[in-house]
Formats: structure tokens, sequence, C-alpha cells
């Protein structure tokens, strides 16, 4: 089903803020107790293919094409994660602070993610991620 997707992320590092935003077309579909997103970025290296896999508990955000990254995220538990880059393969993990979807019906909802990065054990800051999406 496609649908309109608002994504907006704000990372908290050292008591600074950087808020992103993105208006993106794509698609939502439901498998078994699991609801999915599926949207394409373009970046300067090219086009970046995300899948954002959501469940009552967890949720694992998927990214392909020019930027390759796999996080997992279940609350209170740490999940490892990887980002492939030029340089090498760099190991992600994440805490989960706050999880929650809620699907409004008639492919419309909203999901919202909290949670601590670290890469290779040091910290990269706290993460908000909220997506809205609804029928386009």
């Amino acid at each position: 089903m496609p649908v309109k997707i608002h994504l907006k992320t704000t990372i908290t590092q050292d008591r600074e803020n950087e808020k992103y935003e993105l208006m993106l077309l794509g698609e939502y579909y439901q498998k078994g107790d699991a609801a999915f997103l599926k949207y394409n970025e373009e970046l300067e290296e090219g086009t970046v293919h995300t899948i954002v896999k959501m469940s009552e508990e967890s949720a694992v955000i998927l990214r392909s094409g020019a930027l390759k990254m796999r996080l997992g995220f279940h609350k209170d538990v740490e999940k490892n994660g990887s980002y492939e880059s030029p340089y090498g393969t760099f190991l992600l993990s994440t805490k989960t602070k706050k999880i929650e979807h809620k699907n409004i019906g008639n492919n419309e909802g909203q999901f919202l993610l909290t949670y601590d990065l670290m890469m290779q054990g040091a910290s990269s800051g706290k993460y908000e991620m909220l997506i809205t999406y609804k029928e386009a």
C-alpha cells in the first residue's frame, strides 16, 4: 500500500540537538504480527533503500544500497548492529528506551523510537525517531 511518510529524527549529543526531517513516499504492509515501512532516500552517494520492521516489543531498521546498516531495537535490551562504510564495518549497539507503534487504521499510524546509540563501544548520542505514515 503506497503511503506518505514523515520522518523526524532528533539527535542529542553533548547537550547539542540536531534535527532532521524528511517527507517521503513509500510502502506500508503487514506480515504476521509485524508491520513494515519501505522507502528510498536519495543521498549524494546514491540511493539508500530502507525497511523498518515494527512489532509490539521490537523493531529492526535495515538500510541497503549506497549505505548499509542494520539496527535492532528491543525495549531495555542492548542489541548489536552494524554499519558498513568504505573504511570498513563498524559495530553498533542500541539501548532502546521507548518503542511505540500505533496503527490508527486505514494504513495510517505512528512509530516512536527513543534509544542510545553506541559505535565501537563509544556513545554516539541519544536518538528520538518519529515516523508518521498515511495512505497516499
